[in-house]
């Protein structure tokens, strides 16, 4: 019983989000699975970590149920959401899909962290090979995420001032985050043991 109820806080805690999230070194200190699965993300598909964390940071407030609000008619009859974004990521049901035909990833997840974070890493790596945006152009990598590959190919985004605000603060904030990183990735990148026993 006590350990079914261990089981069951320590899952809640996994998925909440991050105390800090304004700052990269304190979440991965904090949720170092996380960090763990950012570097694996990195080796996988060459995207820096700081890119997809400020994205997802604007997606989901790195909630792992986030979903698009729900909407009414009239103000009163609710006529469902806006998308079917859904979790970490709020990557859309059609385009979720098609990441696990092509990554083979079956038994994928949108709530939860690890898959997300790879959806990420494919989902730039495609928007590099399909719309030349570099890995580490957060904005630009940004625009394809909200508009898709097809939109930000026909500049939807120019008509959107809002949207291209908001990719500004999407890469200012990697550009925080990648500052961050810096100053403790070596520290991050150390084992449990040296960080226990030698400060």
């Amino acid at each position: 019983m006590f350990a079914s109820a261990l089981v069951l806080v320590l899952s809640a805690c996994s998925s909440s989000p991050p105390a800090s999230p304004e700052n990269l070194c304190e979440i991965f200190k904090e949720k170092r699975d996380w960090h763990k699965s950012a570097l694996k993300m990195n080796k996988k598909w060459g995207t820096p970590v700081h890119v997809p964390m400020a994205m997802m940071y604007q997606e989901s407030s790195f909630k792992h149920n986030a979903r698009p609000p729900m909407e009414y008619f009239l103000g009163v009859i609710p006529t469902g959401r806006a998308s079917s974004a859904y979790g970490y990521s709020q990557a859309k049901t059609l385009t979720w899909g098609d990441y696990v035909k092509e990554t083979g990833n079956r038994g994928a997840s949108r709530s939860n962290f690890d898959d997300a974070i790879d959806f990420m890493g494919w989902f730039t790596d495609k928007s590099q090979k399909i719309n030349g945006v570099s890995k580490w152009d957060a904005r630009n990598q940004y625009l394809n995420y909200h508009e898709g590959w097809g939109g930000y190919k026909r500049k939807t985004y120019n008509s959107k001032a809002w949207l291209v605000k908001v990719a500004g603060t999407v890469d200012q904030r990697s550009k925080r985050y990648a500052a961050q990183y810096n100053q403790c990735k070596d520290e991050l990148n150390r084992g449990w043991f040296s960080r226990t026993f030698f400060g």
